[in-house]
């Protein structure tokens, strides 16, 4: 299988299975010098972490991360950084039913016809358990941006039909409540329409939102590795993900270009925009402002409803999904969206390095005694 590692000269490989003795990350290209412990990202793993209330599922992990290599006397040596989680709560038992049936809203059915045979243990490597192995990697990118005075803030903007206008958001009261929504009172609605549909034996999606704030302009390239292309790239690639925007990302479509364009003008010497419709992106790259990017999380497609389905030797069936699921993923793919959005920033922060002979110059030559 290939299609594991993302990134250029920050990689990340993950690697595991929801079911097998662990699942971890592989980070190549992390700088030297980087405070690093395991609690740092532990507190990431701790964000997206199962049976955090009873809007998840209950499978009981603690999800506790091992740094195998890359790390000595809590700082980063510039080799490959290896990351374990063990797997401690796999309950095979409860998939049982669908070793020989295609789930409706899962990867079964596309993995049998690509490889002729797949790990329907909780759905392998198309489990949501493998972003664990983002999550971690992305806390050693967000140690990196952090180095460098970047902040990222990411909450669920919508949870259904419950959805947070920005006029109204209060970033205080992101984790004081289940669903990491900005506000209290839409945090209380949620939780009544979530609670109806688990007696419905149903399941929601919802709309993540991610800011960055002290982005410095000009990272991305102008054509095929643009900066929204790649954002684009590493959130749609989180299985739940069904869309993504930038700005005013899809309004865009309905506006005018005299309303939608970002009036430049100069604020204590330094150029900056009037408004940001764009999100943070020009050109494929970049702008200086905040980044504001957002994931649409589709509902959990492992609901108890009987469904209707096929098996693999074709008979038309009815098909219930037992076993421990979330009722809703936004919840904790809140930290997903966060980590590859951390990733894609940090590999362009260190190819954006070399963009320009001058920085090349001060590195090697005025720079020798740092």
């Amino acid at each position: 299988m290939s299609g594991s590692t993302f990134g250029t000269l920050f990689r990340v490989t993950t690697w595991g299975e929801s079911h097998g003795p662990g699942v971890g990350v592989v980070i190549d290209g992390c700088p030297a010098g980087i405070p690093l412990s395991e609690q740092d990202i532990q507190q990431f793993l701790d964000r997206r972490k199962p049976g955090q209330s009873k809007y998840t599922t209950k499978r009981n992990e603690s999800d506790s991360v091992e740094i195998l290599s890359g790390v000595f006397e809590g700082t980063t040596t510039g080799t490959p950084i290896s990351l374990l989680v063990r797997n401690q709560d796999q309950r095979s038992r409860d998939y049982g039913n669908i070793a020989i049936s295609y789930r409706p809203g899962h990867a079964d059915y596309c993995f049998d016809q690509k490889y002729g045979f797949r790990d329907y243990r909780g759905g392998g490597r198309s489990s949501g358990r493998e972003t664990i192995g983002r999550v971690a990697a992305g806390a050693i990118a967000s140690k990196l941006l952090g180095e460098l005075g970047i902040l990222l803030t990411t909450y669920a903007k919508s949870i259904g039909p419950v959805t947070v206008d920005e006029a109204d958001y209060d970033f205080t009261e992101i984790t004081n409540n289940s669903f990491y929504l900005p506000n209290k009172d839409a945090a209380e609605k949620a939780a009544e329409y979530v609670s109806t549909l688990m007696e419905q034996m149903d399941s929601c999606g919802g709309l993540i939102e991610c800011r960055v704030d002290h982005l410095p302009a000009g990272l991305g390239e102008p054509v095929f590795d643009k900066l929204d292309a790649l954002l684009a790239q590493a959130i749609m690639s989180i299985g739940a993900v069904k869309g993504v925007e930038i700005g005013d990302g899809f309004q865009s479509a309905s506006s005018t270009g005299s309303t939608n364009n970002d009036p430049f003008c100069m604020q204590q010497g330094e150029v900056m925009k009037t408004s940001n419709h764009s999100g943070g992106t020009l050109g494929g790259m970049s702008d200086g402002s905040q980044l504001i990017l957002r994931a649409a999380i589709k509902p959990t497609p492992s609901i108890s409803q009987m469904q209707h389905t096929v098996t693999n030797s074709g008979e038309e069936i009815e098909l219930s999904i037992h076993g421990r699921h979330d009722p809703i993923i936004v919840p904790r793919a809140v930290v997903v969206v966060e980590a590859m959005t951390a990733l894609t920033l940090a590999d362009l922060l260190l190819r954006n390095a070399v963009s320009r002979m001058n920085q090349i110059k001060q590195l090697y030559t005025e720079d020798k005694n740092v």
